[in-house]
C-alpha cells in the first residue's frame, strides 16, 4: 500500500452494523463506500421502529451480557467498550434523546427509528461516506487472489467489480429477506472454507399441534372456529413453562399472542432459543400455560367448586377466576367438554393448560437469525483469519439474543468492533 492515498474500504450492508463500521472507518480517515441491495438504507432498522424503537436495555452489564447465551464471553468484551450506556451517549450525539421505559427497555424520545437514521446518514454523508444502493453483492470474481478484490455487484446497469483495501461484511442473517437479509452469502463464505453455523430462526413464533390430536397425529394449528375468533389477540398475564432437551425447566411470565397457527409475541420470543433447540432434539415441546398466575391450584379448585346456579359457565369462569375472552376460548379449544363439569379438572387446566408445539415458524418470518460465521474464525478485530482484510459483523455472526434492545445493541457493538478492527489492520498493513 502506498502512503499517499486514503485506504478504500467497502462496507457491504447498510443496516446498523454496517453503518456503525462505516462511521468508525470514516472517523479515522479512510475512504468508505457502503453498498446495499435495497433502494434505501436501514430498511429492517426502520421496520423495527414501527411499534417503538427499542434501542437497548438498562439492566446491569453482567445480566445484559448473559442474554447472549453461548456467546456471552465474546459479548462481555464487545459490550465493555460499547454497551447500553455508550449507545445512549452515541444517540445523544446525533440529537436523539432516550428514556428508560417501565420494563427497563430504552427508547428514543418520539419512539421512532426514522429521525435517528436520518440524522445518522446526514452525519455520515458529511464525513464523505459514499452510499451505493441497489447494489447486490454476488461474492467474488472467480480466480481473484486477494479477498478484498474482485467484489462482484449486480446493479440496474449490469454487473461491476470493486477492489478495496479492506472489506466489512454486514449482510445480516436470513430473516425478512424482502428487506435485504436473505443469507445468500453463506455459500460464498463456505466455499472459501469459512465455517458458518447453520442459520436458524430466532425470536420466532411456533406452530401448535391441533388441540385434541394424539402425540403422533399430524394435525397442526388451531380449529377454524378458534382461529377465526382469536387469531391476533393478546394472551395477557400468563406463565409459560416447559422442560428442555437437557432436563432444565423454564418458567416465564408475560404476554404472547395467538397467531393463525400457534403462538408468537414477546413471551414466546424470550423462550424461542430453548424451545427451538428442544424441538430439534425431541420433535415436539410440551408447553404448559398458567392462565391465572398468582392463584394456587387449591384456590382455583375451591373457587370453581362454588355453585354457579343459573349462570353460564362463561360467567362463572369470569366472576370466580377472571377467565374470559381468549383465555376462555383457549380452554374450550384444548379441553374436552366434560372437563368443564369437573372443578378439579378445570382448575388443573387453568393452572397448567397443556399445549404441544410442533415447529418454529419459517426462518424468513423470524425477527432475527441464529447461526452464522463462528467467532472461532475471527480475530479480536472480527477479521476472518482465512480472508485477510475481510471483516464480519452484525447478524452474519453466530450469536443470538432476545428482543428487548439486545439485538440492536449487539449489531451496533459488532459493527463498531469490525470498523475499528479494519482500521487497525489497515494501519498495520501500511507500516509493513
Amino acid at each position: 500500500m502506498s502512503a499517499g492515498r486514503k485506504r478504500r474500504v467497502a462496507v457491504i450492508g447498510g443496516g446498523p452494523a454496517g453503518l456503525m463500521a462505516a462511521e468508525m472507518l470514516s472517523s479515522r480517515g479512510h475512504a468508505v463506500d457502503v453498498f446495499d441491495a435495497m433502494p434505501s438504507l436501514g430498511r429492517k432498522f426502520l421496520l423495527a421502529g414501527i411499534g417503538g424503537l427499542n434501542l437497548t436495555h438498562s439492566e446491569a452489564p453482567e445480566a445484559f451480557a448473559a442474554r447472549y447465551r453461548e456467546r456471552r464471553h465474546e459479548f462481555e468484551r464487545l459490550l465493555a467498550t460499547f454497551g447500553a450506556a455508550a449507545l445512549r451517549d452515541w444517540a445523544h450525539g446525533l440529537g436523539i434523546e432516550t428514556f428508560v421505559g417501565s420494563s427497563g427497555r430504552v427508547f428514543p424520545v418520539g419512539m421512532k427509528a426514522a429521525p435517528l437514521l436520518r440524522a445518522w446518514l446526514r452525519r455520515l454523508r458529511e464525513a464523505e461516506v459514499r452510499f451505493h444502493v441497489r447494489q447486490r453483492w454476488l461474492g467474488w470474481q472467480a480466480g481473484d487472489a486477494l479477498p478484498t478484490h474482485g467484489l462482484r455487484f449486480a446493479t440496474p446497469a449490469g454487473e461491476h467489480l470493486v477492489d478495496a483495501d479492506a472489506v466489512v461484511l454486514a449482510l445480516g442473517g436470513a430473516s425478512w429477506a424482502r428487506l435485504g437479509s436473505d443469507g445468500a452469502w453463506v455459500p460464498w463464505l463456505s466455499g472459501r472454507e469459512v465455517t458458518v453455523a447453520a442459520l436458524k430462526a430466532a425470536n420466532c413464533g411456533f406452530d401448535v399441534a391441533t388441540p385434541g390430536s394424539s402425540r403422533g397425529a399430524s394435525g397442526t394449528g388451531w380449529s377454524e372456529h378458534f382461529r377465526a375468533r382469536f387469531a391476533g389477540q393478546p394472551l395477557k398475564s400468563v406463565v409459560l413453562g416447559f422442560t428442555d432437551a437437557h432436563g432444565e425447566t423454564h418458567y416465564r411470565a408475560g404476554e404472547c399472542m395467538v397467531s393463525a397457527t400457534g403462538l408468537e409475541g414477546s413471551l414466546i420470543y424470550a423462550l424461542s432459543a430453548p424451545l427451538r433447540d428442544t424441538l430439534a432434539a425431541n420433535g415436539t415441546v410440551e408447553l404448559s400455560i398458567d392462565l391465572a398466575p398468582g392463584r394456587t391450584l387449591e384456590r382455583l379448585t375451591e373457587e370453581l367448586s362454588r355453585p354457579r346456579g343459573a349462570r353460564s359457565m362463561s360467567s362463572h369462569l369470569q366472576s370466580k377466576v377472571g377467565i374470559a375472552g381468549v383465555k376462555a376460548g383457549l380452554l374450550r379449544e384444548c379441553l374436552a367438554s366434560d372437563a368443564f363439569a369437573s372443578p378439579v379438572r378445570l382448575a388443573a387446566a387453568i393452572h397448567a393448560l397443556p399445549l404441544r408445539l410442533v415447529a418454529p415458524r419459517p426462518l424468513d418470518e423470524a425477527i432475527s437469525t441464529a447461526g452464522g460465521v463462528v467467532f472461532e474464525e475471527l480475530d479480536e478485530g472480527l477479521m476472518i483469519r482465512k480472508l485477510p482484510g475481510v471483516f464480519c459483523c452484525g447478524e452474519m455472526l453466530d450469536w443470538e439474543a432476545p428482543t428487548g434492545g439486545y439485538l440492536l445493541t449487539g449489531c451496533f457493538a459488532t459493527g463498531r468492533a469490525a470498523g475499528l478492527g479494519a482500521s487497525a489492520w489497515l494501519a498495520s498493513a501500511l507500516r509493513k
